[in-house]
């Protein structure tokens, strides 16, 4: 039988800690974003909490889908539609913001969809992993464990 792999489990008190003390990072780094885009699902409560914490009204999305089950993934990431239209960014300065590098293929592929099109982008994320091919910008931690979040640690209701 093998053995449960080791965990990381964030609670919702944690995550607030973690939104501010990765707003005081974007802030203190002088990056001001004009638009932080959120990387469905799990990137959107961050993207909600630093809109909020460095005074940005311009949100946006972007689903994504790679995990399929704990540690289980798709091949390569998908973007969903609908896909913002990179043009409405041009020019702007966007902080990509997401729950998690863990590959670091989600964040690769988003920030070079709008590469070209957009001033400067950054990458915001609550837990960076040491494999990622993507190093974020800003990160609250560093794990190797499988992360329990508190809104996708249990079953949906429906």
């Amino acid at each position: 039988m093998e053995a449960e792999p080791e965990r990381e489990v964030l609670s919702y008190e944690q995550f607030g800690t973690a939104v501010d003390q990765i707003a005081r990072q974007v802030a203190d780094s002088g990056f001001r974003p004009d638009v932080v885009l959120g990387i469905a699902r799990g990137g959107l409560g961050l993207a909600m909490g630093l809109g909020y914490a460095l005074g940005v009204k311009n949100l946006s999305t972007v689903n994504v889908e790679f995990y399929t089950g704990v540690d289980e993934r798709l091949d390569m990431p998908v973007m969903l539609p609908p896909t913002p239209a990179a043009v409405d960014l041009a020019g702007l300065n966007v902080l990509i913001a997401d729950d998690v590098a863990d590959t670091g293929r989600t964040i690769e592929l988003v920030r070079d969809f709008f590469a070209g099109h957009v001033a400067e982008t950054r990458v915001a994320v609550v837990y960076e992993k040491p494999t990622t091919i993507v190093r974020p910008d800003y990160a609250w931690r560093t794990t190797d464990a499988w992360i329990d979040f508190p809104w996708s640690s249990t079953p949906a209701l429906a």
